[in-house]
């Protein structure tokens, strides 16, 4: 990691509270309560040959995370979008990621803290395949945490919330130190939850099956796949899944905007062969991310 440059030394400019400053110069106070009480929400994005991948979507879910904590975004979701579009051109990046984030500010430093200035920010900053090429197309390994995802009346479990992913680093640098690449969750009732930082599908008879997301974010990148997987007229199936059924699965992968879609080949002490269904809606969604803005007017158009 050491040829990595720290993210707050950074050249170039990212949009902050309504205009673009210097990306060094784009600080918050220590006693901002966003950072001590978690009163914080953000998305990622991607720009894929200059087209923000399902951007309104990224957007409304912003707000609406926002709105669960009780934050209100003081721009409109318009506003949002052409700023997304601002911090890129500012960056002079047409393939990268896109962190609109939003926060409580330092006014108030308590628990309550109904005062406190909402702030947004948007950066953007080049970003290459989430996991080791080499290592995706073999089948990432995941161990499985010993952490759970929360019950939906214990956490704001449907917002995109910052905090909610504290158990989610704890798991993945557990996993990266016993060598794998990540790391699948159980939710509250033992189910299979998801992985980190994506959700999860797998592969058996020929059908689609992947967690129900009640007590997890559904996905945009999970329902562009739901998508594409029935264009391809392979049957999904949503449901409630349990630990032993995990060996009788044939393939696996994950999905989201940092992992797009990624074969797995280990979920602990399991075992899968990436194969036709993995492979097939890998190709379709690099596709669909990356079509011409013009065939994405056209198709919405249709």
């Amino acid at each position: 990691m050491a040829d990595v440059i720290p993210f707050d030394q950074r050249d170039g400019a990212l949009w902050f509270d309504g205009k673009l400053v210097p990306w060094r110069e784009a600080k918050v106070h220590v006693l901002t309560h966003g950072l001590h009480y978690g009163s914080c929400v953000f998305e990622g994005e991607r720009l894929y040959n200059g087209r923000i991948y399902k951007l309104a979507e990224h957007t409304a879910r912003l707000f609406e995370s926002a709105r669960i904590l009780g934050m209100t975004i003081p721009f409109s979701e318009a506003e949002i979008d052409k700023a997304c579009y601002a911090a890129a051109e500012s960056q002079g990046i047409v393939d990268g990621y896109v962190r609109p984030v939003v926060w409580r500010g330092s006014e108030q430093m308590a628990v309550a803290a109904p005062d406190s200035k909402i702030h947004v920010a948007i950066a953007v900053w080049q970003w290459p395949t989430y996991f080791d090429p080499a290592e995706k197309l073999k089948g990432i390994r995941l161990d499985i945490s010993s952490w759970k995802r929360p019950a939906p009346d214990t956490a704001p479990t449907q917002a995109k919330a910052a905090g909610l992913y504290m158990i989610c680093t704890m798991s993945k640098h557990a996993a990266e130190a016993r060598g794998y690449a990540d790391a699948l969750m159980y939710d509250y009732r033992g189910y299979v939850a998801e992985a980190t930082g994506a959700n999860i599908f797998f592969v058996k008879d020929e059908k689609l099956v992947t967690p129900i997301a009640d007590c997890f974010l559904n996905g945009i990148t999970r329902k562009s796949v739901i998508e594409l997987a029935k264009a391809r007229q392979i049957p999904v199936m949503e449901k409630h899944i349990e630990a032993k059924e995990l060996p009788g699965f044939s393939e696996c992968f994950i999905v989201g905007t940092a992992a797009e879609v990624t074969p797995v080949s280990e979920v602990g002490p399991n075992r899968y062969k990436p194969g036709k269904i993995t492979e097939t809606l890998m190709n379709d969604y690099a596709e669909d991310v990356r079509r011409p803005v013009s065939q994405v007017k056209l198709a919405k158009a249709g």
